[in-house]
């Protein structure tokens, strides 16, 4: 079940509201924040408030991901910010900078409130502190790592921080970004969190999903010693495949099975926890016969288009084609259905959806397949390149595709590339992929990309309001 407790906290300089199971609002009367911070639920509910900020920034993440990537284009010219993410011209006052820029670091500041009053809590009467001290770590570390792969070099927050200090924090570089904040959070995060929850609680972070997002620092840093070791303990956890693919896209069934292993939740039901993807993501159609035919109310926005490209890329026997990039869905009737405008879309997001962006599909942030792929990567780096080709082909035999055999470390290499491409696009993590293994300018060069658009801008508004280059200069290119 998608449900995470919470209510609506007033803390510091910033209203922070909750949902109580992820279903019901419950406010409560403004308190201080000293009043708050004193029971388990008390911080279990603050918690609750550090996801709620990812989950409103993992709405549009896509856009970083694959929309800027090779995998995804906006196929109408009617939205001119994402034809210009797109096009490698977009402008630092654009609106997801914006709200990116403020979404992680709403969710950095309620982490640092809750490990400020959480260190001399007592034990006796915050039984699950030390799961409250992971939790918070793990949504630190995974909001910098965020930040640091979207802007580059940002200002590095470690406790509460006044209006006034916020104006002198300068830039820390990704590396040491990455030394004293990511890496040290998530290794105490994967110490202190629990394999596994019951109940309400599915959903949290766990010592697996942590020790998964160490892992893709590491490959991101090219340590691939490291990498390797901590996926090798990710597969000591309980995780397996599914036997279908398909199964990993069907919300008709639960979305916590052995192949989750953290996701940005979501919940339907109109309580403004839902998620907007499966509106988003389908193409309009004559008649709306595929909303009808799909259950999804509120209209089809047609964005995140699959490429051509993409669906070119895959071998046609294979079954994840159909579900990435689809060229129409068959209706009840046998009758292959194309639509108006758009030639292709992705079945990963498609949900019964009773109201507009109020779909329960969650976001993959990382999923086993994921893991057992970077896995291969790294022992192939590491030279372990025959016991690598046996992680790949988990998942390749998992998508009822052949088997690979003996190869060099070259070509293997290649191979697992490709695979991340059939089996993750449109999970958010290609242009990620592209930019930690320097293949940015040979994969999006010819699409219009030059080098300082490795990283976005960041936002004007911070820009002129801290209104010192010193402390907080644009990035290059975007001035």
């Amino acid at each position: 079940m998608k449900k995470i407790a919470c209510l609506v906290l007033f803390v510091s300089m910033l209203t922070m509201s909750c949902q109580k199971d992820f279903i019901e609002l419950n406010p409560i009367s403004t308190v201080s924040v000293d009043a708050v911070y004193k029971t388990d639920k008390d911080f279990q509910d603050a918690v609750v408030g550090v996801y709620s900020m990812l989950r409103n920034q993992y709405q549009d993440f896509w856009i970083f991901g694959d929309l800027r990537a090779d995998d995804s284009w906006h196929a109408l010219g009617n939205d001119a910010f994402l034809i210009s993410v797109d096009k490698f011209n977009m402008n630092s006052d654009a609106a997801l900078m914006i709200s990116s820029w403020r979404n992680y670091y709403s969710a950095i500041s309620r982490a640092n409130l809750i490990l400020s009053k959480i260190e001399s809590a007592d034990p006796a009467v915050v039984t699950n502190k030390d799961r409250h001290i992971g939790e918070a770590k793990f949504l630190r570390a995974f909001a910098y790592f965020d930040l640091v792969r979207i802007y580059g070099d940002v200002p590095l927050n470690t406790k509460p921080t006044t209006i006034e200090e916020g104006y002198t924090k300068t830039r820390e570089k990704v590396d040491k970004i990455y030394d004293d904040l990511i890496i040290k959070d998530l290794l105490e995060a994967e110490a202190k969190l629990p394999a596994k929850y019951t109940g309400v609680d599915v959903g949290r972070a766990t010592k697996g999903a942590a020790k998964a997002i160490l892992g893709r620092v590491y490959m991101t840093r090219k340590d691939f010693v490291k990498a390797e070791a901590k996926f090798q303990e990710v597969t000591t956890l309980g995780y397996s495949l599914l036997p279908n693919y398909k199964d990993l896209f069907d919300y008709t069934k639960d979305e916590h099975h052995s192949e989750y292993v953290f996701d940005i939740e979501y919940q339907d039901g109109n309580l403004g926890a839902g998620s907007g993807f499966s509106n988003k993501f389908l193409p309009k159609s004559a008649n709306s016969l595929a909303e009808t035919f799909y259950g999804i109310k509120g209209g089809a926005g047609e964005q995140n288009t699959p490429t051509l490209a993409l669906f070119d890329s895959f071998d046609p026997a294979d079954p994840r084609r159909d579900v990435t990039v689809a060229k129409g869905y068959t209706d009840n009737n046998g009758v292959f259905q194309g639509f108006l405008q758009i030639a292709t879309f992705t079945k990963k997001y498609l949900a019964i959806t009773n109201s507009l962006n109020d779909s329960k599909v969650n976001w993959k942030v990382i999923r086993y397949a994921d893991v057992l792929l970077m896995y291969a990567e790294a022992l192939n780096e590491n030279g372990k390149t025959d016991l690598a080709l046996t992680y790949l082909n988990q998942v390749r035999t998992r998508a009822k595709m052949p088997a690979y055999t003996t190869m060099t470390k070259d070509e293997l290499r290649t191979k697992i590339y490709d695979e991340r491409v059939y089996e993750l696009s449109m999970e958010g993590v290609r242009w990620f992929d592209l930019a930690r293994t320097d293949r940015l300018t040979t994969v999006m060069g010819p699409l219009g990309f030059k080098a300082f658009n490795g990283i976005f801008p960041i936002p004007l508004v911070e820009i002129q309001i801290i209104n010192n280059p010193a402390v907080l200069p644009q990035n290059p290119g975007y001035n």
